[in-house]
Order: C-alpha cells, then sequence, then structure tokens
C-alpha cells in the first residue's frame, strides 16, 4: 500500500487507529451522523481488536449518511433525525437506535467559564434568530446577574452541511419558541439569519474555538474532547441544569422505546428537575431487505456487541447507553433484515 492510498484511506476512516490490518480484514462500512462519530470510533477499535472486524465509518452528517444508505453504497447509514415512517416504509429500511446523546450550545466569549452563563428558551431561541446580537444585551443580563458581559457582538456558528444535530437542535428551539419556529423552522437543514457555517461537528466546535464571540451547537462529546466552553440551559422544570451523563439519562428516562414506531422517540424538551432539554439518540438504517446477507449479519453483530459488550464506553464519553428493555427490542427487531431468500441474517445464540 503505497503513501498516498494510505493517506486516503486515512481521510476516510474516522481515526486512523482503525487503519491498522485494514487490507487483511473484514471490513464494514456506514456513513452519517457526526454526532456519535467519537462513540462509533471507539466501538469500532475495540471492536476490531477483538475480532479483526474493521469498521469504515464516514462521518458526513446525517443527510449524507441518508442518501448513503439510498444509494446502496454502504451497509448502512446513520441519522440523529429519526427518519420518517413513510421513507422508510417506501425503501424497505429497519431503523433502530443506538445510543443517546445530547446537543450543547458552546461559546467563546472572554471572561466566561464552562458552565458559568445560563441561557433559558426564549434568549437561546433570539440569540439564534439573530434577534440579540451582543452578549451584554439586557436578556442575557437579566437571566444572568452578577455576571460582567463584554460589548461583543454575537456570531452564530451553524452546520452547512445536512445535520442530524442541526435537526435536533432546531426542533428543540421550534417546540419551545414560536417566533423560531416561523423564522427559522426545524430539520437537517435551515435558513439561518446570519452567522458562519461549519462542516459537521467538529467543523462547529473548530469555528466557534477561533471566532471571539462565538456561539454555535455541538454533541456534547466534542465539547468536552475539545474543552469548549458549554452554557448551562434552563430546561423544562425551571431548572438550570448542566450537560453530562446524568441530565441526559433523566432526559430519556421515560422513554417509551418499545411503543414507538420505529424506534423514534422524541427526546427533546422532556420533563424532570435533572433534564438536559436537547437530548437525542442517534439512529442506524439498514435495508430489510439485504442484497449482501453476510455483509448486513456483520454490522448486526457489531451492534449487538456495542449494545452489549460496549456499554461502558459510551458513558466514558458521555453518551448514554440503551436501556436493556429498548436493547431487548432492538435485537428483536432484526429478525425483520433478511436474505434474499428470506433467512435472518442475524440470529441471537
Amino acid at each position: 500500500m503505497n503513501a498516498s492510498i494510505n493517506k486516503a484511506l486515512k481521510g476516510l476512516l474516522i481515526s486512523a487507529g482503525l487503519l491498522a490490518g485494514v487490507a487483511n480484514a473484514a471490513q464494514i462500512t456506514g456513513a452519517g451522523a457526526t454526532f456519535p462519530a467519537p462513540m462509533y470510533a471507539k466501538w469500532a477499535e475495540a471492536y476490531k481488536a477483538q475480532t479483526t472486524i474493521a469498521l469504515n465509518y464516514q462521518a458526513i452528517g446525517s443527510g449524507g449518511g441518508v442518501k448513503q444508505i439510498l444509494a446502496k453504497t454502504v451497509d448502512f447509514g446513520a441519522s440523529d433525525d429519526p427518519t420518517s415512517a413513510d421513507i422508510l416504509e417506501k425503501n424497505g429500511l429497519a431503523q433502530f437506535p443506538a445510543v443517546i446523546g445530547g446537543v450543547v450550545p458552546v461559546i467563546n466569549v472572554s471572561g466566561i467559564a464552562p458552565g458559568q452563563l445560563k441561557l433559558n428558551n426564549d434568549v437561546l431561541s433570539d440569540i439564534f434568530r439573530a434577534k440579540i446580537t451582543k452578549w451584554n444585551d439586557s436578556a442575557i443580563a437579566s437571566v444572568n446577574p452578577g455576571i460582567k458581559l463584554p460589548d461583543t457582538a454575537i456570531t452564530l456558528v451553524y452546520r452547512s452541511d445536512s445535520s442530524g444535530t442541526t435537526a435536533v437542535f432546531t426542533d428543540f428551539l421550534a417546540q419551545v419558541s414560536p417566533p423560531f419556529k416561523g423564522v427559522v423552522g426545524a430539520g437537517k437543514t435551515v435558513n439561518w439569519p446570519a452567522g458562519v457555517g461549519g462542516k459537521g461537528n467538529a467543523g462547529v466546535a473548530a469555528n466557534v474555538t477561533k471566532i471571539d464571540g462565538a456561539i454555535g451547537y455541538v454533541e456534547y462529546a466534542y465539547a468536552k474532547q475539545n474543552k469548549m466552553t458549554h452554557v448551562s440551559l434552563i430546561n423544562r422544570d425551571g431548572k438550570a441544569v448542566q450537560p453530562n451523563e446524568a441530565s441526559f439519562k433523566a432526559a430519556a428516562a421515560k422513554a417509551n422505546w418499545t411503543g414507538t414506531p420505529n424506534f423514534a422517540v422524541n427526546l427533546n424538551n422532556q420533563p424532570g428537575a435533572g433534564s438536559w432539554p436537547i437530548t437525542s439518540a442517534t439512529f442506524i438504517l439498514m435495508y430489510k431487505k439485504a442484497e449482501k446477507p453476510e455483509q448486513s449479519g456483520e454490522v448486526l453483530k457489531f451492534f449487538n456487541w456495542a449494545l452489549t459488550k460496549g456499554q461502558k464506553m459510551a458513558t466514558d464519553l458521555d453518551y448514554v447507553p440503551l436501556p436493556d428493555n429498548a436493547v431487548n427490542a432492538i435485537v428483536k427487531s432484526w429478525a425483520e433484515i433478511k436474505s434474499p431468500d428470506g433467512k435472518a441474517v442475524f440470529v441471537t445464540k
């Protein structure tokens, strides 16, 4: 393998650590959401060490993941925004969640420590619809008495690609703010009124880090890994909460996984004093009729391992593992993923 090919492959894989032995090992492929990419990278590294099966996951955004699976160029697609029932049915797709995480606003404001600044729903939505344009605006100050706020312009940083993280974030703001819903709307792509785009969670994190006065939104693992300044949010119960495993878990505590079609549970704006208000599962998409049954079987073996043996790794990165009842229902649902001759590609032992 020459240097140029080796370099190109590294660019496609989530982690350079996943590259070793790819040429000599079986490989499964996926593409989509950047939200769970740190989790998939950690799972993939451990799984390959145990099984020699490598994961080539392209973190290209949820919209890209849906396009890739529909084009049948990958073994699975990944999206933080659950795919609608009509699209799943039309294309013969199965959908299941893999892990839960939180979307957090991150800022670059001089003199403000991580978690020090509080924002309520009205202020957060007014910032992201460009109604509030300075950090020392009276609306921000009223929620943060005693904090010295600079006379610095606010620069919005948003996802420039089709993004499940954007879908989760804008869904929350549209739920709690009719003005935001009317001006910006909700979805994987929206028409932001101002600001700077970044590709992927990593691109948003990079732009927030380098732009004085910036605010953006990323999955919490990116904020934590990049030592970014996150904000505290006032939740549905009126309590100021910090983003962490406990607050994400609280938001997901009453989710009805088994009773929700296609597992498409919405975890935004959940009640509970300790609930983080912008929380989401991330989802996997696969064809029910597997054209490559061995590959589909290997994908399900990987996620079966991840959901049963990789849970501690999820908590290490401040993601939240799915509860046992959800895992049992997910594994049971895999019976509908079959080879062309009607045999299930994954059978529990």
